[in-house]
């Protein structure tokens, strides 16, 4: 059974949450402060966190920088809607995703199946195979990544996405294409998560020897991963 950590100071809506996750199969644990939460989270018994941001003390942001120091947990945050600029800085601390609140139990519930089935699938043995790109080097049934014989860290997500565009190396991957097989989801209308975080993988890879990044934006089309 997959246990979800639900991190939130609304004592109500996290009852509601937990009550729809565990009609739906899932073990929830709830805790309603930041440190808290942060703690348990690194404790390695959850599958992942859902955080909210908006919290007195610790916020959720705050909470996010302690998880990512030690934990590559997917997380997925819980943001007022149309907040911006909190939405973005999650995702670029190493968010996984994000639901815009109000949300309804069963988008919440969708949204944590979606990453966790990115997460926890079995690869077939020709999606296991060693992905080797330039300088990139992928392991897929280990989730390990290293660039010039270094280790890279990525968030769960960072790692699908890159994945995606390493098995269609050489070629551009349009946002929606990303959104549907690195998240597991749609791409929604003004949604700014891929963009975030291909910028964060552009900072994690190492350049080219020319000195570009290989995550190269084609116009109109989308990212790809540049072959050596």
């Amino acid at each position: 059974m997959n246990h979800v950590l639900l991190i939130d100071d609304d004592v109500e809506l996290v009852t509601m949450f937990a009550e729809y996750l565990a009609q739906e199969g899932f073990a929830v644990t709830c805790v309603h402060n930041g440190q808290e939460g942060a703690r348990a989270a690194l404790s390695g018994d959850y599958a992942i966190a859902i955080l909210d941001v908006m919290m007195p003390g610790t916020n959720g942001i705050d909470a996010l920088r302690l998880i990512r120091a030690g934990s590559r947990i997917p997380v997925l945050m819980l943001t007022a809607r149309g907040d911006d600029a909190d939405r973005i800085l999650g995702l670029e601390l190493g968010a996984d995703d994000y639901v815009a609140k109000p949300c309804t139990p069963r988008e919440l519930t969708a949204r944590v199946r979606a990453i966790l089935r990115r997460t926890q699938a079995a690869p077939e043995s020709a999606n296991g195979a060693v992905l080797t790109v330039g300088k990139l080097t992928m392991y897929p049934e280990q989730r390990r990544v290293t660039w010039d014989g270094a280790p890279v860290e990525l968030t769960s997500t960072e790692f699908n996405l890159l994945e995606v565009l390493a098995r269609n190396a050489g070629r551009p991957v349009s946002k929606n294409e990303l959104s549907e097989q690195g998240l597991g989801r749609p791409l929604a209308r003004f949604d700014r998560n891929i963009d975030v975080h291909l910028s964060s993988l552009r900072h994690k890879l190492g350049p080219l020897a020319d000195g570009r990044s290989c995550l190269q934006t084609i116009y109109r089309q989308g990212y790809q991963l540049i072959r050596e």
